[in-house]
């Protein structure tokens, strides 16, 4: 227990020195100015291969890679993950979830640390087929988020498949491994294709990920160990999720960037402080998988017309709930608050506010610079936690009573 207390504090107490010791350092103002010009003439550099690569534009093509990039998109990872604690693997999914919620930190980290420009729309063909690439474009290139994630998730699913079916043949690694290193190849052409990022982005994005997906598979037995049977699992993630939000960086201009690691930080602590629960109930290793006589298709058919308008039912009243509480909360205890987006009536108006995105690292997102409590961060925290929790706790309850 004492050794666990310790490197629990030493953790948040690191954290928060980084978080002082940068404050006052003006880390990011100064990494910034070094590490910017240079990513952005190499975006300027890289814009004839663009052009080289567009010059085969084809509606077969804008499809394909349009598709690729919703296939491995944030959207995509938030639907399919809940389907994968369903099945059975739920150590699998409880790694991907928590790979993803690490990846998406540390891309948007830096990509709002550096602030370099995508290519330029135009000249450059952009194509934003979806609601989700248009607000991606909002974000700034370096690392590709695509690239980096498909690295991480794709090469972990990789390693997941070998161990768990104990593969010896080097012949079928390879091929696993090839397979991997096509689809990897096709979503970073394709990200070039769509004019959404330039080569660096695609080399940064690859290279970040290989070091985060080499770091996991280092780590990641000791954290699912952690989750399932550690002490002050629930506080301690509490406590990291708010320092993280302290944390991240201030972009040079508002992006969307946040917001995405917001919910997925959001996803984590729900995951997490679920399994916590119930792991000995629903999730440990014997539980019934897909394609077995305990679990055939048809039960997992109803466990998904259960499970998603149960989770989207409580996503739903997770935000009101916070909506509600959080100004309470907030006015009770005499905090000024105010709402970027989700609360009008707050700011008076119905637009955002760039200045309650602007704000300093001790600031950021939680403060304005007049001191005010931007309630947005906590709601949409709030808000997928709760969807988070009732995958691996609230449905599997349901699923339990109704025999799936």
């Amino acid at each position: 227990m004492e050794n666990i207390a310790v490197w629990q504090g030493a953790t948040l107490g690191g954290i928060v020195a980084w978080i002082l010791l940068s404050s006052y350092l003006n880390v990011t103002r100064k990494l910034r100015s070094f590490l910017q010009p240079w990513v952005a003439h190499h975006v300027i550099a890289g814009t004839p291969l663009i052009f080289q690569i567009q010059k085969y534009q084809h509606w077969l093509f804008d499809a394909l890679f349009s598709g690729l990039s919703c296939v491995v998109s944030v959207p995509f990872y938030t639907a399919f993950l809940p389907l994968l604690f369903w099945s059975g693997h739920g150590r699998l999914a409880r790694q991907m979830t928590l790979l993803m919620a690490f990846c998406d930190y540390l891309g948007n980290t830096i990509k709002d640390m550096v602030s370099a420009p995508r290519p330029s729309s135009p000249p450059v063909r952009r194509i934003t087929a979806t609601k989700d690439e248009e607000d991606n474009a909002l974000e700034y290139g370096l690392p590709s988020s695509h690239t980096l994630n498909t690295v991480c998730l794709s090469g972990y699913l990789l390693h997941y498949v070998l161990s768990y079916i104990q593969y010896e043949d080097v012949s079928m690694k390879f091929v696993g491994l090839a397979l991997v290193c096509l689809f990897v190849s096709l979503i970073g052409f394709g990200r070039i294709y769509l004019g959404m990022h330039s080569l660096i982005d695609i080399i940064g994005g690859l290279g970040i990920g290989l070091v985060i997906l080499a770091f996991w598979l280092t780590v990641h037995k000791h954290v699912d160990n952690f989750i399932v049977s550690g002490q002050n699992v629930t506080s301690f993630w509490a406590a990291l999720s708010i320092l993280l939000f302290f944390a991240y960086p201030t972009p040079e201009l508002p992006t969307p960037s946040f917001e995405y690691h917001t919910a997925f930080n959001g996803v984590a602590f729900g995951i997490v402080s679920g399994i916590q629960q119930t792991y000995h109930q629903f999730h440990h290793e014997a539980v019934a998988r897909i394609f077995t006589p305990q679990l055939t298709i048809s039960n997992f058919v109803g466990r998904m017309l259960v499970g998603i308008p149960t989770i989207l039912l409580v996503k739903f009243c997770s935000k009101a709930l916070a909506k509600w509480i959080l100004p309470v909360v907030s006015n009770t205890l005499g905090i000024p608050i105010k709402s970027t987006n989700y609360i009008p009536t707050l700011n008076g108006n119905g637009k955002k506010s760039d200045e309650s995105k602007q704000s300093g690292y001790i600031q950021r997102l939680f403060f304005s610079q007049q001191g005010s409590f931007d309630v947005d961060t906590g709601i949409r925290f709030i808000q997928y936690a709760g969807l988070a929790w009732s995958v691996v706790d609230l449905v599997p309850s349901l699923f339990s009573h109704l025999s799936l």
